[in-house]
């Protein structure tokens, strides 16, 4: 390729960037205030997908019987009323022909009769009168459109109309000369009047839909419900019995969420196995240490080692804890009020002012002996570094909430979320492991995560740390 074809292609690429440039800088402005209104519409939409499915359904129904409607109106009945009026029109016009064509009794009796006997019209002739005032027009004013479009045509002449006045007839009077033709008229002679029949049929449709749609979406929901109801359950630490159904696509998700389920319990419980072969192995380890340290003769080492020993087990034994997580225990119905004031004796037995208060019913679906250890943790933690400790559980239909506050120098914000990383301890006055393996708070977040809930520390108002347990019940 030579220099200036390579020159040409660079430009006529710059050339293009800055074409899409420039594309882009004016239809995002615009793409932009399209989607206002869209979002202001979503912020009413519901958010369920039952009544979204609802609105799928009943939305192009509901389209569909006005577009009919509309067309009906427009079409069928604006032709047949513009026709009936016709016809109307063309009977008064002529009966006038045959009131000024031929000569008539002092009461009009020929002519009354034709209008009676054979259009099925009551006629009189009003001496010396004039027009009324004009009424009001109706809302809905396609017959009255139509019949005065057709008078207008047809007799060419004054005239003064109410369709109004009663319900099944209609009043014209037309000026001729110095008197006034009145014409009574049945309103259905001019006006398509079965309209009430097509407005039940389109609802007694549309309700039938309806009803159909409602039943169909509510048995392809409750599947999902279902399947929503057992994965909650699951992450709560429940066992929930739980069978695929409905339509081919929620049962492919209901079968994938059982084959991870499966997936899921056979990985912890391989876990839970080895991590109990390994403490097994470790604690016939450690016993001997302690035998063998036993045997020995004792001085300031031995003492030394035994300490190293005890302290060794007992983060050999935090390490399994957080490692197993508790995951092989059953969620069993417990009574929260009864483990809280245990935890308050133990503070208090170690010279703590506590404080417990318990709302709503005390007895809740728990994994006890993890739970238990959640609250030691944070209780321990408390205890450690202040004097007074407050404990207050709330059970609502929702939520089990546990706080748990102290007096001690509270631990800043900044690093509130870093406390519960495994193994993180604080370098201020305030390590809540301090003399441990760090990993108190960690294991305390992983028990409530379990439960499907979180741990969430902020300032307490007895001037501490707060720390606040949410599990859903």
């Amino acid at each position: 390729m030579t220099r200036a074809a390579g020159l040409g292609v660079n430009r006529a690429l710059a050339a293009s960037a800055r074409w899409r440039a420039s594309l882009h800088s004016t239809l995002k402005p615009m793409l932009k205030a399209a989607g206002r209104p869209l979002h202001g519409i979503a912020r009413y939409m519901p958010k369920g997908l039952y009544p979204r499915a609802l609105v799928i359904v009943i939305a192009p129904v509901v389209l569909l019987q006005s577009v009919i409607a509309y067309v009906f109106m427009e079409r069928h009945w604006q032709t047949v009323t513009q026709r009936l009026s016709s016809a109307v029109s063309a009977d008064i016009a002529m009966l006038i022909d045959v009131y000024e064509s031929y000569p008539q009794d002092a009461d009009t009796t020929i002519l009354s009769r034709i209008a009676a006997d054979r259009l099925g019209m009551d006629v009189d002739i009003l001496p010396d009168s004039d027009l009324p005032a004009p009424g009001p027009r109706p809302f809905f004013s396609l017959l009255d459109n139509a019949l005065s479009t057709e008078l207008s045509q047809q007799v060419a002449r004054p005239f003064w109309l109410d369709t109004v006045g009663r319900s099944s007839l209609i009043e014209i009077r037309i000026k001729l000369g110095k008197n006034v033709m009145r014409v009574l008229t049945r309103r259905n002679s001019a006006y398509a009047s079965n309209s009430h029949i097509f407005l039940l049929w389109m609802l007694g449709t549309s309700l039938i839909l309806l009803t159909i749609a409602v039943l169909f979406l509510r048995n392809q929901i409750r599947p999902i419900l279902k399947l929503a109801d057992a994965a909650e359950a699951f992450g709560k630490g429940r066992d929930a019995e739980f069978r695929p159904r409905g339509a081919r696509e929620v049962r492919r998700a209901g079968n994938a969420f059982i084959e991870m389920k499966r997936r899921v319990e056979r990985s912890i419980g391989e876990r839970t196995t080895m991590l109990n072969g390994v403490s097994h192995d470790l604690r016939t380890i450690l016993t001997r240490f302690k035998l063998s340290l036993a045997l020995l003769e004792r001085s300031t080492e031995i003492d030394a080692l035994e300490k190293d020993v005890d302290e060794m087990s007992r983060m050999l034994e935090d390490y399994l804890a957080f490692a197993r997580g508790d995951a092989g225990e059953a969620p069993v119905e417990t009574d929260i009020r009864a483990l809280l004031e245990e935890l308050k004796f133990d503070a208090e037995r170690q010279g703590h002012q506590t404080e417990l208060e318990v709302v709503g019913d005390p007895l809740v679906v728990i994994r006890p002996d993890a739970f238990r250890r959640l609250l030691t943790n944070l209780v321990s933690n408390a205890a450690r570094f202040g004097d007074r400790i407050a404990i207050r559980a709330t059970h609502d239909a929702r939520y089990l909430i546990v706080v748990v506050e102290d007096d001690g120098p509270g631990i800043p914000p900044e690093q509130r979320e870093e406390v519960f990383r495994p193994f993180f301890r604080l370098d201020e006055a305030r390590n809540v492991d301090s003399g441990g393996t760090g990993l108190g708070l960690a294991i305390a977040r992983d028990i409530a995560r379990a439960h499907g809930g979180d741990i969430i520390l902020a300032d307490s108002s007895l001037g501490g740390l707060r720390a606040t347990v949410r599990l859903p019940v």
